[in-house]
């Protein structure tokens, strides 16, 4: 089997201002790095409105379509834009995750990568925040677990930024471990340790400004990685953003495209071990375009090699 990517030509149709950091060229930069890569390349499907309303009400839904300017671009907030193809593309995000557990909880493929934006792990359940528009791995998560039957779902969020729609959409969810590391003090302010869920299933991992490949692997060895083993997941979801990189311009910490290396294959071990190798990783932030491209790629090579 191999890994499988899933994009689409329709979230380049989500523009931001000039020199807004979530850009187009993000996504094309991505694309260019994978492109001499043997993936299986699979259209990122349309979501239904009913994916959606595993994590958002439709009154949420509702606003985002209508929000959408027929030219230009629209705040939403200080930082969240939309633009006319902006609801299409989310759809795409959306419909690029709950695809791509299919495929891999059908034995289709080992792992896939979901290489779409807009991203999704900021958005909360009645409010787009940080460039997300809709809880991309938070829904696909929920797809696995409502309808595939799945009762251990393990999200693993490595962005430098904490993952607060996520937790926030998955707070009352007991069949799922989140695990989100992120720079802190940094954007948007959340992510303490005492923020556990009301089952106790979260687990927020603060990095000090400055944190290097070194102490993020020590962090993750004695923090994440034993609790993800005793937990045993029936699949793994991976918030793969890549802003963590030394040189990313709108965070602090010190990776390099090794540490993402290291992060993958470590990831990879408990899904070989407990579920069949069974891992979907989708795009989340990630601003110097280069550092992205380069990081995306370490990162789907990996998965590539261990889904071989």
């Amino acid at each position: 089997m191999t890994t499988a990517l899933y994009t689409h030509p329709d979230c380049l149709n989500h523009e931001t201002p000039t020199g807004h950091p979530e850009q187009v060229a993000r996504l094309q930069y991505v694309e260019a790095a994978l492109a001499g890569l043997d993936l299986e390349r699979r259209f990122a499907p349309l979501c239904d409105t009913a994916d959606i309303l595993l994590c958002h009400p439709q009154s949420h839904i509702d606003h985002i379509a209508n929000s959408l300017p027929e030219t230009g671009k629209r705040a939403l907030d200080g930082d969240t834009f939309v633009s006319a193809g902006s609801y299409v593309a989310a759809q795409r995000a959306v419909g690029g995750a709950v695809a791509a557990v299919d495929a891999v909880l059908a034995g289709e493929v080992e792992n896939a990568f979901v290489a779409c934006r807009p991203p999704g792990h900021h958005a909360e359940a009645v409010k787009e925040m940080g460039f997300c528009l809709f809880g991309n791995v938070a829904i696909a998560a929920r797809h696995a677990m409502e309808r595939h039957g799945l009762t251990r779902v393990a999200i693993v969020d490595f962005d430098v930024h904490h993952g607060n729609g996520t937790q926030a959409l998955l707070w009352e969810e007991r069949r799922v471990r989140f695990f989100s590391s992120q720079e802190h003090p940094q954007w948007p302010g959340s992510g303490a340790e005492g923020e556990r869920g009301k089952y106790d299933q979260i687990v927020n991992i603060r990095l000090p400004s400055g944190t290097g490949g070194t102490e993020m692997r020590a962090a993750y060895r004695e923090q994440v990685l034993p609790m993800i083993d005793t937990y045993a997941p029936e699949l793994i979801l991976i918030s793969a953003g890549f802003d963590a990189h030394r040189a990313d311009p709108l965070a602090g910490l010190n990776w390099e495209e090794a540490d993402y290396v290291w992060l993958t294959h470590q990831l990879c071990d408990l899904a070989e071990k407990h579920c069949q190798r069974r891992v979907v990783s989708t795009l989340e932030g990630g601003y110097d375009l280069t550092a992205l491209a380069a990081s995306a790629a370490a990162h789907v090579q990996v998965l590539m090699e261990r889904g071989a």
